[in-house]
């Protein structure tokens, strides 16, 4: 039988990395997106987790790989950039679903003001305590982009010390310190981390590879001063370098994915500086007020384009929230003020495009006296968004939309084992500020906020060797955004509508044998656009794959060996620009299987990994004869973590 279909037949199998030393804590699975912590199956609202151990376990080396190998969102490298994926999830396509999806940081957003996706090539994989993902909600406490949901991502506060090193093929380098402390009056932890790789594709026209580089540096401090009161201060530098490739035709792919095809790659110097300072204080046991200011400055320059933009970016929150036995709520405070300034370009002139957000939001929670087994959930937001563009010559301009989000859900635990969810969900996504240019950087026109409403419904099952969750959702849009490339506008979808079918299933087979699978089936559908009329009214949105797997199986072959085998699946799709549905060439199905393997010995643990076992050819298709080769080789590496 053929060794692909093997590796289809393993991978529909199982999914979703459970260490059997995990099996027992089936039912200890806690979120809290909304702001109030609870077991995952006590929520109104549908969630995905993902832990450290899990993390750790699937042999993953950065955020990028485990995200496209491990979880439901659909991944792939956003033009063949890696550190700045096209992330989608709940059939928002490759080409935008990134903007439906608000990412934190430990509270910090990651979305910028204008096209570029969020940066996650600077968050080190071995710094990350839980990865939670909440899908069709989120957009109370979040805000502008949160339709299709919200991934937050929480970072580990380390005590002791540990580091690890690891190598690998085509120049795979990879470094990881972190050092802490936990005392009485304060908690201190720091980090450094390093990831480079030579390229996996032929030298480019220059004579470079596509290559890689990141170093990033982390260091938080919380001081106690008292048992109501704490202090909290977090700052991180990145310095990112990629080069990343172009385009190539099929034929070309076929023959050769390495291959250049004439292209120059593109360079991308990418410098990012964070830091947070907040306060906690808990004014009574039930009542605690928090305050919290974010800044990051950034600059990312396109060498080769002499492309170059600097972002300056402040944002605060401040909540006060009230959690009794019956009644919680939390209402507060944000805004995010984001500068974008441009040196003058080929297609521009030198400007300074701002998008500012400010907000108030109420969240609350009720459990009905003598109904223990009920929880109801009901949240509002009001939200002002402002743009303002200045360029050195010519026109100003300026706009600015009011905007709302509201949430309804509830939970209703049937049993110990068994409970039920809903919830009916409005959100939007204000355009950001290349969405009123063309290509061309010529004035565009005023772009509507996107609009949506989504229905959630679930179940959650859950016994001491089984979790299950299934979700199915409906979700209606008005003025989905997106980009016309036959006329090099950005424009408005009027009217489109999404569902879907979401299951995941985790099981403990035995003490040391454990598996699950995560299936996702979507539809996207343009009901009407007025741009491209009778032409895309009733076809599917591209990009977007209506079946998905993870498969995951997890065997601890000693009492400290484990091994880890995981297989991801999505079908094929229409091409990226193809929203006429007619393109001769498609999106070719996504497909990769991973191993990984690790012994501990006292403090010290020796991993192996494999990814993409048998090579398949993965790519991305923007359309006919314009394919960048993604995740198409076999990688491997070895490497060390010791723990002090």
């Amino acid at each position: 039988m053929n060794k692909r279909i093997i590796a289809s037949l393993i991978g529909l199998a199982f999914t979703h990395p459970v260490l059997a030393d995990d099996a027992i804590n089936l039912n200890e699975v806690t979120v809290k997106a909304n702001r109030f912590q609870h077991q995952d199956t006590e929520t109104t609202y549908a969630s995905e987790v993902h832990t450290s151990k899990q993390i750790e376990s699937s042999g993953a080396t950065s955020l990028y790989d485990y995200l496209a190998q491990q979880t439901s969102v659909n991944v792939l490298p956003n033009y063949g950039n890696k550190a700045t994926p096209s992330l989608d999830m709940r059939g928002y396509g490759s080409a935008s679903g990134y903007q439906n999806i608000v990412i934190t940081v430990d509270g910090q957003r990651l979305n910028n003001v204008d096209s570029a996706p969020q940066l996650i090539g600077a968050i080190p994989l071995g710094n990350i305590e839980r990865i939670e993902i909440s899908k069709g909600s989120g957009s109370v406490i979040y805000g502008d982009g949160a339709t299709a949901g919200v991934i937050q991502i929480y970072t580990k506060n380390k005590t002791g010390v540990s580091m690890s090193t690891s190598a690998g093929n085509d120049g795979a380098l990879s470094g990881h310190l972190n050092a802490g402390v936990s005392e009485q009056y304060f908690d201190l932890s720091a980090s450094i981390a390093h990831d480079s790789l030579d390229g996996f594709s032929k030298k480019d026209t220059q004579g470079d590879k596509d290559e890689f580089t990141n170093n990033t540096q982390n260091v938080k401090l919380k001081i106690k001063p008292s048992n109501d009161l704490r202090f909290n201060l977090e700052a991180t530098s990145a310095r990112l370098n990629t080069f990343y490739v172009g385009p190539i035709t099929r034929a070309q792919f076929r023959k050769d994915a390495k291959q250049n095809g004439g292209n120059q790659y593109t360079e991308q110097d990418f410098d990012t500086d964070q830091w947070r300072v907040g306060v906690e204080y808990d004014i009574t046991p039930q009542l605690k007020l928090s305050a919290t200011h974010f800044r990051e400055d950034k600059r990312s320059e396109y060498v080769n384009f002499n492309s170059q933009f600097t972002y300056d970016y402040e944002s605060n929150d401040i909540a006060l929230s009230y959690q009794g036995d019956m009644f919680k709520v939390i209402g507060g405070f944000q805004n995010f003020d984001g500068d974008r300034s441009a040196v003058a370009s080929f297609f521009s002139p030198a400007n300074t495009t701002t998008k500012n957000n400010k907000a108030y939001f109420v969240q609350a929670e009720l459990h009905p006296s003598g109904l223990d087994a009920l929880t109801l959930s009901a949240g509002a937001r009001q939200e002002k968004v402002s743009y303002h563009y200045a360029p050195t010559l010519g026109t100003k301009l300026s706009d600015a939309e009011n905007l709302e989000a509201w949430d309804i859900g509830a939970n209703y635990r049937i049993n110990p084992e068994l409970s039920v969810f809903s919830n009916y969900n409005q959100a939007f996504q204000a355009p950001d500020v290349d969405r009123f240019f063309t290509f061309f950087g010529t004035f565009n026109g005023i772009i509507s906020p996107a609009k949506s409403q989504t229905l959630n419904l679930g179940l959650n099952y859950v016994s001491s060797k089984n979790r299950l969750k299934v979700t199915v959702f409906h979700a209606d849009l008005d003025d989905e955004i997106y980009y016309n490339a036959a006329t090099f506008t950005n424009t408005n979808i009027d009217a489109s509508h999404k569902y879907g079918l979401e299951v995941q299933d985790r099981i403990a087979i035995t003490d040391d044998l454990s598996a699950g699978v995560i299936y996702i089936y979507t539809r996207a559908v343009i009901d009407r656009e007025g741009d491209l009329g009778k032409i895309v009214s009733g076809n599917d949105l591209p990009s977007v794959p209506k079946h998905a797997v993870t498969a995951n199986l997890n065997y601890k072959f000693l009492t400290h060996g484990n091994i880890n085998l995981s297989h991801a699946w999505r079908n094929a799709n229409y091409a990226s620009n193809d929203f006429s549905n007619n393109a001769s060439q498609r999106q070719s199905h996504y497909e990769s299987t991973n191993i990984a393997a690790s012994y501990q010995l006292k403090n010290v643990q020796i991993f192996t990994a494999i990814n993409n076992l048998f090579a398949y050819k993965n790519n991305l298709q923007v359309a006919n004869d314009a394919i960048y080769p993604v995740d198409f080789v076999r990688t491997w590496r070895v490497g060390i973590k010791a723990n002090f």
